[in-house]
């Protein structure tokens, strides 16, 4: 990559700060469109990474292995994001940085986070359903749906306050890959920018909001099956009360709430206000 492709911090900060103002400034219905697009994206990189990776996260011999495979495979969620022009929350949370230039106000950067998050879940919950549909979960002999039950009750499973620190956790990373795929003007070294925060983020186990909207929906649709839920019980890998646990109210308000809360905490805080604080505060 030549130095002039390459952006210093303070640039992207700067940059950063610009795309603020333009994502201030998108209509009501063109975040809608992004942010179910997005959601979709993110939502096809959990599937894909769950048929990946199933077989290894069924065993604690080759846990770690599968969270890695898994992590290889979820980069390609966000580098679709950021290549294709998506609205991601996440992402958005930089978006403070705008708030802090005074070129935004703090209501029209949440009127941003509140339409792409629902949009957002919109797309997620779309690829959970047309994965249903698709009949897919019966891959490996169920051990795929068996999986997708386990690991939505394992986030449902949560305590507060661990769901918002792996929530915090994992947006300081998921930011940085957006700050470092701003800071390259080519495809290539976005892609790179974005590769290894997200890999670490899912290989060490951390909390994504938008990404739940797709694991947890995915898990509680699966356990609707007969089939599925008799046979996640009895392989022993989800527990009878585990099971019972999973549910959509259970979703909003002991996972997503507080990972979204940790979300918000580590992208705007760690990041956004950090580096604004570092290189934009006069």
């Amino acid at each position: 990559m030549n130095e002039s492709n390459v952006l210093t911090p303070k640039q992207i900060a700067e940059k950063t700060s610009d795309n603020a103002v333009n994502k201030a400034g998108l209509s009501v219905l063109t975040m809608l469109l992004l942010g179910i697009a997005a959601g979709a994206y993110i939502a096809v990189a959990g599937f894909a990474s769950n048929m990946a990776a199933f077989n290894l996260l069924s065993s604690p011999d080759t846990f770690g292995l599968g969270r890695f495979v898994a992590g290889i495979l979820f980069t390609g969620g966000l580098i679709m994001v950021i290549l294709s022009g998506g609205e991601l929350f996440t992402g958005n949370n930089l978006m403070i940085m705008g708030v802090l230039d005074r070129r935004i106000s703090a209501g029209a950067m949440l009127r941003n986070w509140v339409v792409v998050y629902c949009a957002n879940f919109l797309g997620g919950l779309l690829i959970a359903l047309l994965g249903t549909w698709s009949g897919l979960f019966a891959s490996g002999g169920n051990l795929l749906g068996v999986m997708t039950i386990k690991i939505a009750a394992g986030k449902v499973g949560l305590s507060f306050g661990k769901a918002v620190v792996l929530g915090f956790l994992c947006n300081w990373l998921v930011c940085l890959a957006v700050w470092q795929a701003t800071g390259s003007r080519d495809m290539a070294g976005k892609i790179l920018g974005i590769f290894f925060p997200i890999l670490l983020f899912v290989t060490a186990g951390f909390e994504h909001s938008i990404a739940n909207m797709y694991y947890i929906s995915a898990g509680i649709l699966a356990s609707h099956s007969p089939v599925l839920a008799d046979a996640a019980v009895s392989s022993g890998l989800v527990a009878p009360e585990a099971l019972q646990s999973l549910t959509w109210g259970g979703m909003l308000l002991r996972n997503l709430l507080p990972v979204t809360i940790g979300n918000i905490l580590g992208g705007s805080g760690f990041v956004g206000m950090l580096y604004w604080f570092v290189y934009r505060r006069k």
